[in-house]
């Protein structure tokens, strides 16, 4: 990655603690539910990795959510995510694996409703940016 500037070191304003682990979590989050266009039933997420080893101490698992409820990276809201998507009558299942991937920090979301489903995998880059891997419709959620 070729970095512009310092704040692409540092990172956004937000609530951390680090900017790999929650984010850019959250902005892959964040595109996923965007690009669904609608409020999702039922949200699959797939940590692998670094991800998959430390998400709830660095609170990736808060920041997907938080990025699924369309908050930004510097809400007070983000670690109560998780109490909110239940208020919200959105079903989160966190799912840890152990594939082996190119990045430390990927994660996969697969949005459904309605029987649409969205399927998307990111990474996260450090200092709060991340890159969409693949964006895939009514996909058979096989795992990458």
């Amino acid at each position: 990655m070729e970095y512009t500037s310092v704040f692409d070191i540092i990172g956004p304003i937000m609530v951390g603690p680090s900017s790999s682990h929650t984010a850019g979590a959250l902005g892959i989050a964040k595109f996923a539910r965007k690009q669904f266009g609608k409020k999702p039933k039922h949200i699959k997420i797939t940590l692998y990795n670094s991800f998959a080893k430390t998400y709830k101490g660095h609170g990736t698992d808060v920041a997907l959510v938080g990025g699924i409820l369309d908050y930004d990276t510097d809400d007070v809201r983000i670690p109560l995510a998780l109490e909110a998507i239940k208020k919200a009558n959105i079903e989160i299942e966190f799912v840890l694996s152990n594939t082996k991937v190119s990045h430390p920090n990927t994660v996969k979301l697969v949005l459904d409703a309605d029987g649409k489903t969205l399927t998307v995998i990111g990474i996260s880059l450090g200092g709060g940016s991340f890159q969409i891997l693949l964006e895939k419709w009514n996909d058979n959620d096989d795992d990458i």
